[in-house]
């Protein structure tokens, strides 16, 4: 039996003798063993506290300060993620000696692919979703709209029920538009402009039901101005200025009452109009209204200035304070030429003998709309010998006026029916006693024919006294700017 020897208070050194190679070969497995475990504990850290498409290759410098050991197996470049969430910026963190490859005593730099921006503390976005436009068409219902979308009846009643704002969606008219958010398939949002500065806003709610509300963008109103000379037409010369129909007729309506814009109209006339343009976000939406204008016909200058009153009543007025607006039109017919001109002695087209012509035939298109020279009542509408379908106006106890030749009436009114000036009462035909279709147009003072053309019009009320002082004042402004525009214009042209 083998002894066995205590061996006590021995002071035990370091052996500097060779250890066996089995022994050695042991420990470099033991040293590997651990580096292996230590990567793949650190990349599975990494690959965790990541989402799967920020995975990036680090830098060179990275690269190295990764390398673990002499062995060749730990020369193999580990690829990390981005310092992204604060998730990652704790785990790495937490690792004793700070991130993987850097001293924690030593300043850090990032690397290209390492952010080191505070994370945004903002929630997700929701899906962007897409937006549908959908017309509403003559006869449509929201059910009918809803359903060309794909939305059941349901839906629409959801709608609904989301306040009061929504009873907008009762109102819509052909033409109105409706716009729809979808989001996977589902209805997120619908947006209706119920006018220029009001958009209506549903949106689903948290609980799963829908929220609305009216949302208003009021409109920016700028001032512009545009001149032009008259070579051919008010209408060429509008259009070369930059105006559109809607201001070119507007123009001539404001002035329509001393200018007869189809007769008068001279070469070498010249307009300019201070008028504004709306802005909805910095987009221009339309133009406004004319707020002054200038007409030069034949030498003559005329100006008219948009007033309101503090009553709310808007008008357009002479530097002078008197009105624009007479009380009756010079012509109430859109016309191409005057056919035939007033004439007691003229020879009658049709029978060919002389009878008087107590009128200004107007030639225009079949179906032009005629309007009613001033306020007034009917007196007469219907046939009348000759004359053919004929509307009778008397307006007050001298005036009256005749227009005949109609193709047809306007509907909703009848004898003993009150007008308004420019309300349309017929449009143009050539029924009766005609050769084509025009207008035949008479104007009567206390029961005496006179000629439309030349016949003194009563001038409309000027503006109030009361208001007179406050009109100069509003109007200052305006009038210095037409003087400079004319002044400019004289002095570009060389007159």
């Amino acid at each position: 039996m083998p002894k066995h020897t205590r061996i006590t208070d021995l002071d035990f050194k370091p052996r500097r003798s060779k250890p066996t190679p089995a022994l050695a070969r042991s420990v470099r497995r033991l040293r590997l063993h651990w580096v292996i475990l230590a990567a793949s504990g650190l990349t599975g850290v990494a690959l965790l506290t990541s989402t799967h498409h920020d995975a990036v290759a680090v830098d060179e410098s990275t690269t190295r300060d990764l390398a673990i050991g002499p062995h060749p197996q730990a020369d193999i470049p580990l690829a990390l993620p981005p310092r992204e969430t604060s998730q990652s910026l704790t785990a790495l963190d937490a690792l004793p000696g700070g991130p993987v490859g850097t001293d924690p005593a030593a300043p850090q730099e990032p690397s290209e692919t390492v952010e080191t921006e505070q994370p945004s503390a903002e929630p997700a976005e929701a899906p962007a979703g897409e937006w549908k436009s959908f017309e509403v068409r003559r006869g449509d219902s929201l059910a009918a709209i809803f359903s060309r979308a794909g939305f059941s009846a349901r839906t629409v009643y959801e709608l609904m029920q989301a306040g009061e704002p929504a009873q907008a969606l009762k109102r819509i008219y052909p033409g109105d538009v409706l716009k729809l958010k979808v989001v996977q398939e589902e209805l997120a949002a619908v947006h209706y402009r119920v006018d220029e500065s009001v958009m209506l806003e549903i949106d689903r709610a948290d609980d799963g039901g829908y929220l609305a509300e009216m949302v208003s963008t009021p409109l920016e109103r700028r001032r512009t101005h545009a001149s032009a000379v008259i070579d051919t037409s008010l209408f060429a010369a509008g259009k070369r200025a930059g105006l559109n129909d809607r201001l070119i007729m507007e123009l001539a309506g404001i002035f329509g009452w001393d200018v007869d814009f189809a007769l008068d109209i001279r070469k070498g006339d010249a307009f300019t109009v201070i008028y504004e343009e709306l802005y909805r976000d910095g987009r221009k939406v339309r133009n406004g209204e004319i707020i002054a204008a200038e007409f030069i016909n034949e030498g003559n200058r005329f100006q008219a200035l948009r007033y309101t009153d503090p009553n709310g009543r808007t008008a357009y007025y002479a530097p002078d304070g008197r009105s624009m607006k007479k009380p009756f039109l010079r012509s109430p017919v859109n016309f191409s030429r005057v056919s035939s001109n007033f004439n007691p002695e003229r020879l009658h087209p049709v029978l060919k003998t002389r009878r008087p012509h107590m009128g200004t035939d107007y030639a225009a298109s079949p179906g032009t709309p005629i309007k009613a020279a001033g306020d007034g009542k009917i007196i007469h509408r219907g046939r009348k010998g000759g004359y053919g379908n004929t509307v009778i106006i008397r307006h007050g106890s001298r005036y009256s006026t005749l227009y005949a030749h109609m193709s047809r009436f306007a509907g909703g009114m009848s004898t003993g029916s009150r007008v308004e000036q420019g309300q349309i009462i017929g449009y143009v035909g050539s029924s009766g006693l005609a050769t084509g279709p025009h207008l035949h147009y008479e104007f009567r003072v206390d029961g005496v024919h006179r000629n439309p053309r030349t016949v003194e019009l009563p001038d409309a009320d000027p503006i109030n006294q009361a208001f007179k002082s406050d009109f100069l004042e509003t109007t200052e402004n305006l009038r210095a700017q037409l003087d400079v525009i004319h002044r400019t214009e004289l002095a570009l042209r060389g007159d």
